[in-house]
């Protein structure tokens, strides 16, 4: 048998013999069965007469298996290295930098120590200019918080006295409907006295003794006009006329 030493090296060159083998096989009765047939035929016979690393075809494993193994393991060790390399630090470095940081600051304490303002504080006094300028402030401070007292107290009778006019605003429609109908009727009113005027009254009821019926009879008599000297001479009395 032929000795190999990968067997995923070995199945990349059946690969490569795979179309050799098939344009062989075109020609021959069969088809796609008859390429499928000598193509599994070529790739049986070259597993049975080679070797990967002293082993069968089936016995040996698979190089990637292998491959992914020994990345998973390499992994694993560097991993390893780095969990080990953080932990170091976080427990020396911390004691380094607080070395340096105590003596950073010792340095600041005695750079301040140093300092001396060049510039004198003085104490600041208000102008004589100013004292006027408040006092007139003041008091108009004064007059305008007296102005908003009185302002305040005023609210309520100006609320009443708008809920007041809101109110008359209201009835305002009304009034005018009531107007309106005043001087309809007072028109109407007028018209009817004059009708009352130029009606005809009842005259008195006088029996007739050529009628057998117990009917009465009314006679009406025209009424004279108001400006007649006769009614002016004897005006009319109104009285009630009750029938039997």
């Amino acid at each position: 048998r032929v000795r190999c030493c990968s067997r995923r090296a070995l199945g990349a060159v059946l690969e490569l013999c795979a179309p050799f083998v098939r344009a062989l096989a075109q020609g021959q009765p069969g088809g796609a069965a008859a390429e499928a047939d000598a193509l599994w035929n070529f790739e049986t016979a070259v597993r049975e007469n080679v070797t990967i690393n002293g082993q069968p075809w089936e016995e040996a494993a698979d190089d990637s298996r292998l491959q992914s193994d020994s990345n998973i393991k390499i992994l694993e060790d560097q991993f390893d290295e780095l969990i080990v390399e953080t932990a170091t630090r976080r427990k020396q470095w911390p004691k380094k930098i607080l070395v340096h940081a105590i003596e950073t600051m010792k340095a600041e304490q005695e750079m301040l120590k140093l300092y001396q303002p060049v510039v004198k504080p003085a104490e600041i006094r208000s102008q004589p200019s100013q004292d006027a300028y408040i006092a007139d402030l003041k008091q108009a401070t004064e007059v305008a918080s007296k102005q908003i007292s009185e302002a305040i107290q005023s609210i309520p009778a100006l609320i009443e006295k708008a809920e007041g006019f809101s109110l008359a605003l209201t009835w305002q429609p009304t009034l005018e409907l009531c107007k309106l109908r005043q001087e309809v009727f007072s028109g109407c009113k007028a018209k009817e006295e004059n009708n009352v005027q130029n009606l005809v009254p009842p005259g008195e009821v006088t029996p007739t003794e050529t009628v057998s019926s117990k009917n009465p009879y009314v006679l009406l008599k025209r009424r004279k006009a108001a400006d007649s000297p006769e009614r002016r001479r004897y005006p009319l009395r109104r009285r009630k006329i009750t029938l039997s």
